[in-house]
């Protein structure tokens, strides 16, 4: 079991991931550490109120994506060519935090061109995510780490992110 994360602790219950959201259509795939409680509890990519995900995507966009049903949020990323997935398929965590992730199992990074085969970049959503850059960075496409949308990540205003999330999905062609 490969993991960019350390620690183990067996007492803690094992955790799954969410399954990828993406399609033949993906040119970026924005990839996560892993789930957070609110998320696991909802099945859904960035759940918890306070993440700064889907308004950033928002204000990219010029839409307001926390007013529409998940689904409809997840066709919106793949008409526009948006991937989304997790570093880790599964874990051992205590609440939400990246620093409690023990026993990390790694997602299968390396099918990612297999099942998008138009995509064209990966971005890291936060530094836990960006630990498993040398993986993403052998698929042989441009790696971009991204500011944390995460609550915990207060350093950085929510105009700081948008303008590098802004600059990467410019890159991309995703604007």
């Amino acid at each position: 079991m490969a993991a960019c994360a350390g620690n183990d602790n067996p007492q803690r219950q094992r955790l799954q991931g969410l399954p990828p959201v993406l399609d033949l259509r993906s040119r970026l795939i924005v990839l996560g550490s892993f789930p957070g409680v609110a998320s696991l509890a909802a099945q859904q990519y960035y759940a918890h109120p306070r993440n700064q995900f889907w308004p950033l995507l928002g204000a990219l966009w010029g839409l307001d994506l926390r007013a529409l049903p998940y689904e409809q949020r997840l066709q919106q990323l793949r008409e526009r060519g948006l991937a989304l997935w997790d570093v880790y398929a599964a874990c051992r965590r205590e609440g939400s935090l990246d620093s409690a992730i023990e026993d990390a199992e790694l997602n299968d990074l390396a099918s990612l061109q297999q099942r998008a085969p138009q995509l064209q970049a990966v971005a890291h959503n936060g530094g836990e995510s960006a630990r498993c850059m040398r993986i993403t960075r052998s698929l042989g496409l441009p790696v971009h780490r991204l500011p944390s949308t995460s609550p915990a990540n207060a350093s950085w205003s929510f105009e700081r992110k948008l303008a590098a999330w802004r600059e990467v999905f410019a890159r991309c062609g995703l604007l």
